[in-house]
């Protein structure tokens, strides 16, 4: 098969996805419902699960607020919050026009973690109007994930959430982003026999993404001082001076100008690319971006994760061609697929479990070992990195790492051992699960139309 015709399959096949979304959206409007959890045997059930009876657990969480993980579903429940400004690839779309996305995303927390998730778009692009809404949400949830919000301010938001909230907060695009290609890269090391404190490491692009990566690699071993970020304008170094002017702004990109790229290193992608050992990519969609010639100047056994939606900035059998041992990308239709879905739902579930009080970087870095360690036990290699979603025992490992970690930093409400975190993982996950294929048996959920 000819590489043109390579390139129109897998176009029809990034196609096929969106032509069956617009058809079925409005087929089921939306994902999501709210259904009861406690039994209905008649109508005088209602006089416990609402007036009169209800008053008594109100009077007990009155008494001491943790009652309400005991007596409510706020143990279980996450808010996915947006404010439609950095939407997948689409950009500034406004919340209503992200609700889709949303809603897919609390359906993935359900399937694949077994966490109810409510998804909340938010009618400001303030970044403080978002904190205090986020905060006045708080009595609800157990946790918030936030989503799909624009760089710098996302920075913030989470720096702050994070410092002021009782209850954990997380942005997926940042640290489940972080996690998931943290697991990729340590496995990818190991099938080239390289190691984490000496390899050179390329950034391109410096959004919310790239930025996560780099701390939650550095907390893992990895060192700035062997790394380079690129941005639209090029590479990023202490002479930068738009980059100093602007730190106000931004004080994310001008940190990473004074603590990566020593010896000032200047130029653009190609550049940056030559000598490096693994390129993580997470910038303009492609082809194009980046040109087969500059992945030829990397160093021998590189690794390269170019994640691009919907179109990597190479296609990947370019990047072998050019002598790039290890390529992953964003795509399910290529090897090794770096998504979050194998992420957010595992950590949220760990950290539920335990009623953490927050997500540390060591929480995710636990889950991308756990994540590492489930690939490389059914056996990795070159095409074979990291798992996929099918695996879903890989979820409840993920959680009970997580739920451990918590514990051990002292940031769980609760300790339960790792075989009842097992226990209760394996039963939410599968309940959840098991709950859905019912409704579908029963045509609950009704199949998707012929044509």
């Amino acid at each position: 098969m000819s590489q043109k015709v390579t390139k129109e399959e897998l176009l029809a096949k990034a196609r096929k996805p969106a032509e069956d979304a617009i058809k079925l959206h409005p087929f089921y409007r939306g994902k999501m419902q709210t259904m009861a959890k406690c039994v209905i045997r008649d109508f005088n059930d209602f006089a416990i699960w609402y007036t009169p009876g209800v008053a008594e657990p109100c009077r007990a969480i009155k008494a001491d607020k943790e009652k309400v993980y005991e007596y409510t579903n706020k143990w279980n429940t996450v808010a996915v919050v947006s404010d439609g400004t950095r939407v997948l690839g689409l950009g500034d779309i406004g919340p209503e026009a992200g609700m889709p996305v949303m809603e897919g995303k609390a359906l993935l927390f359900k399937y694949l973690g077994g966490v109810d998730a409510v998804p909340i778009c938010l009618d400001t692009k303030d970044p403080d109007e978002i904190i205090q809404a986020v905060k006045w949400l708080q009595p609800s949830f157990g946790g918030i994930n936030l989503e799909d919000i624009s760089n710098p301010k996302c920075f913030y938001i989470l720096d702050t959430l994070r410092k002021e909230m009782a209850i954990p907060v997380w942005h997926d695009d940042q640290q489940g982003t972080a996690a998931v290609t943290l697991a990729g890269v340590a496995n990818a090391l190991k099938v080239v026999g390289k190691k984490k404190e000496e390899v050179s490491i390329t950034l391109i692009g410096v959004g919310a993404a790239n930025v996560a990566i780099a701390r939650v690699l550095f907390a893992d071993g990895f060192k700035p001082e062997n790394t380079i970020f690129v941005d639209s304008k090029g590479i990023l170094h202490t002479a930068r001076t738009d980059l100093q002017q602007k730190q106000k702004e931004n004080p994310y990109k001008w940190d990473l100008c004074q603590r990566t790229n020593p010896e000032k290193r200047t130029g653009g992608i190609a550049e940056a690319l030559s000598g490096a050992d693994i390129c993580i990519s997470l910038s303009k969609s492609g082809p194009d971006t980046i040109k087969p010639e500059w992945m030829k100047a990397m160093a021998k056994d590189a690794i390269a994760f170019i994640c691009a939606n919907p179109i990597p900035e190479i296609w990947p059998w370019e990047a072998k061609e050019a002598g790039v041992r290890i390529v992953a990308t964003g795509r399910s239709d290529f090897p090794n697929q770096v998504n979050n879905s194998i992420g957010f739902p595992g950590i949220f579930r760990g950290t539920l479990d335990v009623k953490a009080k927050t997500i540390t970087d060591e929480m995710c870095i636990a889950a991308a070992y756990e994540l590492a360690k489930c690939a490389e036990d059914r056996g990795i290699s070159e095409d074979n990195i990291i798992p996929t979603m099918g695996e879903w025992e890989v979820f409840i490992r993920e959680a009970v790492a997580v739920g451990m970690k918590a514990i051990e930093q002292g940031v769980a409400r609760e300790t339960p051992s790792g075989e009842e975190l097992t226990k209760r993982a394996e039963k939410m996950i599968k309940e959840s699960r098991e709950a859905t294929a019912l409704l579908m048996k029963s045509a609950l959920i009704p199949p998707v139309p012929e044509g």
